[in-house]
This record gives C-alpha cells, sequence and structure tokens, in this order.
C-alpha cells in the first residue's frame, strides 16, 4: 500500500523520532556490553535516516522495521512484524 503523498512526511516523522528513541534506550542500555562508541551511535542514525526517508509504501515501512527487530519488546501484542502489525504500529504513533 503506497502512502500518500500529503502523509509521507508525518509517518517519516512519527517513525524516526520512535526509532531513535529506541536506538538511543538500547545504545544506553548495551553501550558497555558490545563495547559501542558515539561513532557507531551516529553511524546507526544516518542509516536509520536515510532508511526512514525511503519508505514510500506500507511494505517499506515493515521492511524498516524488519530491520530493527532487537528494537521492538514492547509491541508483542500487537505483531509488528506483519503488514498489519506494522500498520498498527504507524496508527498508534499517529495518535
Amino acid at each position: 500500500m503506497k502512502i500518500a503523498i500529503e502523509n509521507k512526511q508525518r509517518i517519516h516523522d512519527v517513525l524516526l523520532s520512535d526509532m531513535q528513541r529506541r536506538i538511543y534506550k538500547q545504545y544506553n542500555e548495551r553501550k558497555e556490553e558490545f563495547n559501542l562508541t558515539d561513532e557507531d551511535y551516529d553511524t546507526q542514525q544516518t542509516i536509520l535516516v536515510d532508511w526512514v526517508l525511503q519508505c514510500d509504501t506500507l511494505n517499506d515501512v515493515n521492511e524498516l522495521v524488519l530491520g530493527y527487530t532487537d528494537l521492538f519488546d514492547d509491541y508483542d501484542s500487537i505483531n509488528v512484524f506483519t503488514l498489519e502489525g506494522t500498520m498498527n504500529y504507524i496508527f498508534k504513533l499517529l495518535r
């Protein structure tokens, strides 16, 4: 399902904000465990922004979410890794 042009920016904004929050949380929790550096964090943020900006369809958003499965531990009840779950995840972000 293609995202309408008038909705794309808003979806990109909420998706990017939520994913950045999740990455930041995980980075702080696992920094010592994996010996992560600030450069690693910056690189991950850059990759995320590029990927989010390329999301033109619901399937693109689903692929993004699948690429970051380790960040989603609180959406088990929604099953965010299906197209339906991804759609519900986006709806929840847009509230």
